[in-house]
């Protein structure tokens, strides 16, 4: 259940960047869906994804080593 001291601060990263990049999409999406800006919206989807994403290689990395799967 160590994990290496090496991936740390990458790691960390891709953590409070997908947080990061999940909550401007949210914000971006909800003010595009009020003011009906379709830019703003698929810039906000688009962040989301992004932030899913990065959450998702996050987990999967630090899963990798589990002795479950």
């Amino acid at each position: 259940m160590v994990a290496s001291t090496g991936d740390g601060h990458f790691l960390l990263v891709k953590k409070l960047g997908g947080l990061f990049a999940i909550i401007i999409g949210c914000l971006l999406t909800a003010v595009g869906v009020t003011f009906e800006y379709t830019s703003t919206t698929t810039i906000g989807i688009a962040f989301l994804v992004l932030g899913a994403v990065l959450l998702t290689l996050k987990i999967i990395r630090r899963n990798q080593g589990s002795p479950l799967g």
